[in-house]
């Protein structure tokens, strides 16, 4: 006799899959400064943006927000659908779109999050919440001073016999600049500015300003030989006026990196509509200006009623038609 399965658990394939997760640093994020969850909280809404919000506030963290992720689990509405209660949410103050810098020195990279909030905030919330943190400066630490240790009594030094005096060791010589090896080496490129190491430790301060505005040793060397006379009576004086009148322009210096261990947030916000990037006070209801403005109906053209013939002049035409052989 066969045992009926009263099992109340469900099959596997009567179990929902789970929601698809974003990858991570992408997909929800849920913002802070939320009143506890209520039964009413989208009661004001229209019933698909309720819809649509109820959802999202099941979502975990992380979850995928994109417009087609979301069309595949809300069977009742599609893309265009969800794609218009999103932007109704955002204006209602519930959800915003950003584009984060995550990431150190060559290795940042953007992400795309989007934040939603169960409780709705205006504008001016949003932009505090979302705007680019300041760098905060580390605060020194004062340590105090070690008390010194006792010094104890100093020991009579034994009878030393007398070392023979050592020669002091000789000075080593400190590597030539960049600028000087760069004068140094225009006359194995041109004989014709062949300079003495005198006049290369002359002309060392001018060439050190190029390489100071971010020039090579290439750059510097192109610069000085192109174009020169036939004859060059004096290497140093030719070379001192390039190098003078020559001098590239100073370009701006690239931003000083935080320090290590600093947060350092960086977000912009984009047009939860069209998706352009720019900043919170730049994007009220996260919306852009051409999404705000309501697209202006086109008018119909009117035909214009066919024009009248005159029939006289077409029957004396189709009659000189008939006589012709």
């Amino acid at each position: 006799m066969a045992v009926q399965n009263c099992n109340p658990a469900l099959s596997a394939s009567a179990v929902s899959p789970p929601y698809p997760m974003a990858h991570p640093g992408y997909g929800k994020r849920t913002a802070p400064d939320q009143r506890p969850s209520h039964a009413d909280d989208f009661a004001l809404l229209p019933f698909r943006e309720r819809y649509v919000a109820g959802f999202i506030e099941r979502l975990p963290e992380g979850a995928a927000m994109s417009v087609k992720c979301l069309a595949k689990q809300l069977p009742l509405y599609g893309q265009q659908a969800i794609s218009s209660a999103l932007t109704a949410l955002s204006v209602a103050g519930h959800l915003r779109r950003v584009r984060c810098a995550v990431g150190d020195g060559a290795e940042v990279r953007w992400v795309f999050r989007t934040y939603w909030s169960r409780t709705a905030h205006d504008n001016e919330w949003w932009a505090n919440r979302l705007a680019p943190a300041p760098m905060r400066e580390p605060v020194p630490v004062s340590v105090p001073d070690p008390v010194p240790a006792p010094t104890p009594a100093p020991e009579p030094d034994p009878v030393r016999e007398p070392q023979p005096e050592r020669p002091a060791p000789a000075a080593t010589p400190s590597a030539p600049s960049p600028a000087y090896l760069a004068l140094a080496g225009l006359g194995r490129v041109d004989a014709r500015l062949a300079l003495s190491a005198a006049d290369c430790t002359a002309l060392e301060a001018l060439a050190e300003q190029w390489f100071a505005r971010g020039v090579d040793a290439d750059y510097l060397t192109g610069a000085l030989t192109a174009g020169l006379p036939a004859r060059v009576d004096s290497p140093v004086g030719l070379v001192r006026h390039r190098l003078a009148g020559k001098i590239p322009p100073a370009l701006p210096t690239a931003s000083t990196p935080p320090p290590a261990g600093s947060p350092v947030r960086r977000v912009m916000m984009e047009c939860t509509e069209c998706g352009t990037p720019g900043r919170p006070e730049a994007l009220p209801d996260g919306l852009c200006q051409p999404c705000r403005q309501p697209a202006t109906p086109t008018a119909t053209p009117v035909a214009a009623p066919p024009a009248e013939r005159d029939v006289t002049q077409l029957v004396a035409g189709l009659r000189d038609l008939l006589k012709t052989p």
